[in-house]
């Protein structure tokens, strides 16, 4: 049944028609009319990508863009709705290299959507029946607004692609899954110079960080690189050949000592196998002879079992520092620049320059400097100056300062870690990791400082310490 239009009254005037539709079928004849049209048109796309097609154009289209906008609102509300009461699920996507993947295709491909749309709703404003100055308006905004919501689906493709290359980068992804030993992830981090211009790898850093599984408290153990005499669990293979701790060896040509970082000589440089029938696995899990026989010395040492191991390259530790924005440091003495003297010559004929005394913010070059100076101190104040650094690098590293230079970071800890650490764990370190900000790390350097002889130790003092921080006891109720 259809209803007639409404009869005009005999002998009066006609009733203006009003027309239902002034998008789609506009009054072309006045630029007026057009230029507001043409403006609620580009800032309309702009809200609701799709809204112009289907109010004054191809409604295909309007459909295919309305239906993208809403697929991401959604998308924005889940992630939003999970980061409040479900974090763990989000990291975990997060950390996906399959999801974030396909979040990487999506937002090239919403980008792409959204320069069309652009295009089109340019099309639709019909501009040449807009005024001269509105036209040039319309058209700068429609750019304008293109080019930010374009670039800001690229940023964030990018980002996610970035993700994704530094997680299949850095973490393994068949290494195996090894739950918390008594209630901590253990994991050896070591740290050396690649470009040192050494035959072998001798790790100047050697520490074990111990997260605890339910709260994240973060714990380190320093070691002293030169540490004599390691003893290695009745399970290593170390524990054969040294069954009295770690010996070392006097050579020329694969270096001498029985400190810990000697093992790279005594595992690798002197065997005609470089270690493999020791340990024929290494290379499978990510891992090298010699980082495996480290390991197996932290544990001796420390009465722990570590799985994994985390190995940081100075020679990418400068770029990620750089990538960070530098680093804020309190220096306390001045520490000269360079790889050292020949024979006695004091530092200030060999130093290429020198690290003053206060509050610094370093640049990556001299931080690594920082990191490196041994000549005119002790191997502890250099242990102290390191476990500086890191934490300041972890003060660096806020949400808003890893967003802004999100792309320098990813590429610097690619060239930067080695490590063994598995991708499936790395959802719950993430996890971890929310939950420690804020908390102290709380240190512990195995030097005489703190009761230990590190060229003399007794080794049987040091595995009860290490329980005393990880496990301290409850305070017992009063009275």
């Amino acid at each position: 049944m259809t209803t007639a239009a409404p009869a005009r009254p005999r002998g009066g005037r006609a009733e203006p028609v009003v027309n239902p539709y002034p998008l789609r079928y506009p009054e072309a004849s006045s630029p007026t009319v057009m230029g507001r049209r043409a403006w609620w048109l580009v800032v309309l796309n702009f809200l609701i990508p799709g809204s112009a097609q289907v109010l004054a154009g191809n409604r295909r289209l309007g459909r295919i863009g309305l239906g993208a906008t809403l697929f991401m609102w959604l998308v924005l509300v889940l992630v939003v709705l999970s980061a409040l009461l479900w974090r763990s699920a989000l990291v975990s996507v997060g950390t996906n290299w399959f999801a974030l993947l396909v979040a990487q295709i999506l937002l090239y491909a919403y980008a792409a959507l959204w320069v069309l749309l652009t295009i089109d709703t340019v099309r639709l404003a019909r501009l040449v029946r807009v005024a001269p100055l509105a036209r040039i308006g319309v058209l700068l905004l429609a750019v304008v607004l293109a080019f930010f919501s374009g670039s800001s689906a690229v940023a964030a493709a990018n980002i996610a692609g970035s993700t994704r290359s530094a997680i299949t980068t850095i973490f393994g992804a068949s290494a195996a899954l090894v739950p918390p030993s008594d209630g901590y992830y253990n994991i050896l981090l070591l740290g050396a110079d690649s470009g040192d211009g050494r035959d072998s790898m001798r790790f100047d850093s050697i520490s074990v960080v111990s997260v605890n599984a339910d709260s994240g408290a973060v714990t380190i153990f320093g070691l002293p690189r030169d540490m004599p005499h390691a003893p290695f669990p009745a399970d290593s293979p170390m524990h054969e050949r040294y069954p009295d701790g770690f010996e070392g060896h006097e050579s020329d040509t694969c270096g001498w000592g029985s400190g810990l970082n000697q093992l790279t000589n005594a595992v690798e440089q002197c065997s005609d196998d470089k270690g493999v029938s020791l340990y024929p696995d290494a290379a499978a899990k990510g891992s090298r002879p010699s980082i495996e026989a480290t390991k197996d010395a932290a544990e001796g040492i420390l009465g722990i079992s570590i799985p994994y191991y985390a190995f940081a390259d100075m020679n990418g530790f400068a770029d990620l520092i750089d990538a960070l924005g530098g680093i804020d440091i309190n220096v306390t003495e001045r520490l000269p620049k360079g790889y050292g003297p020949l024979g006695d010559e004091p530092a200030e004929v060999w130093a290429k320059g020198w690290i003053e005394p206060g509050q610094q913010h370093m640049d990556g070059d001299t931080a690594q400097w920082y990191a490196r100076s041994r000549y005119t101190t002790s191997d502890w104040d250099r242990m102290q100056r390191q476990r500086q650094l890191q934490e300041a690098i972890l003060a660096q590293f806020s949400p808003t300062n890893v967003l802004t230079h999100f792309q320098q970071v990813a590429a610097a800890s690619s060239d930067l870690v080695t490590t063994d650490i598995p991708q499936q764990l790395l959802p719950t370190l993430v996890d971890l990791a929310v939950k420690a900000k804020g908390q102290p790390v709380t240190t512990l350097d195995l030097t005489p400082a703190n009761g230990v002889d590190d060229q003399n130790p007794d080794f049987a003092e040091i595995p009860p310490m290490v329980q005393q921080m990880l496990h301290p006891p409850s305070p017992s109720p009063a009275g």
